[in-house]
């Protein structure tokens, strides 16, 4: 699979690329800064981008309302930011960056976690409502619609009735990074593929269920109880 995608990608970027006019991707990891939330399943955009940017051999570095940085790709421009507003204000900075670097919506992609998705599973949808998820819910107020693309990563929902809010800003257990590594590699080619053969044809490619892993329950966790206002 990964070859035919390979020879997609390539056919792609001579049809689609203007030499003359530079086309820019907003790819948007949403999470939580600061020590408290580092390695915290609520932070999976954030570990998603610091792959990539690893991967491209590029540095995130401050801007406004983020850390931002970029990288090349077949004639592509993909700029990574990840926002300092916290989750519940990630709109102001999504809107700030289309508006200064002049993207269209449809090539905005957001990344985010998901409880009601299995450990390791990519759910990449075109348009959508918020799901709960806090994040979408402020980029979707602040930009007037849903209709933009968002990378759901699953994180599972392995906590009891009424410890949501623990579990998602919990850090995350050994077994559990055993499986989702592999997924964050992955998600580099997958946005890529977002700006080369078009989100249609990724979905096609990566929308796909992990395999079945062993839940290791007795693990301990963070003994830390995170914050509850960043959600």
């Amino acid at each position: 699979m990964l070859k035919l995608l390979t020879r997609l990608l390539g056919k792609k970027q001579s049809k689609d690329v203007n030499q003359n006019e530079e086309v820019k991707y907003l790819i948007v990891g949403l999470g939580n800064i600061g020590p408290d939330y580092e390695n915290t399943r609520h932070n999976i955009g954030f570990m998603v981008l610091d792959h990539i940017a690893a991967s491209k051999d590029v540095s995130f570095e401050p801007a406004r309302y983020g850390d931002k940085t970029s990288f090349r790709f077949k004639g592509r421009t993909f700029i990574l930011v990840k926002p300092s507003t916290y989750m519940n204000l990630s709109g102001k900075a999504i809107h700030y960056w289309l508006t200064k670097e002049k993207i269209p919506i449809e090539n905005l992609m957001v990344i985010v976690d998901d409880v009601a998705l299995p450990l390791g599973t990519l759910r990449l949808k075109a348009k959508g409502s918020d799901g709960g998820h806090n994040g979408l819910a402020s980029i979707i107020s602040v930009l007037g619609t849903n209709m933009f693309a968002r990378l759901r990563f699953g994180i599972g929902d392995d906590f009891p009735k009424g410890a949501q809010v623990h579990y998602v800003l919990g850090k995350w257990k050994t077994w559990e990074l055993e499986i989702i590594e592999p997924v964050i590699k992955k998600c580099s080619d997958l946005i890529t593929s977002f700006g080369t053969i078009g989100i249609e044809r990724t979905m096609n490619f990566f929308n796909t269920k992990p395999k079945a892993a062993k839940n290791k329950k007795t693990e301990e966790g963070s003994s830390e109880k995170p914050k509850e206002d960043a959600t």
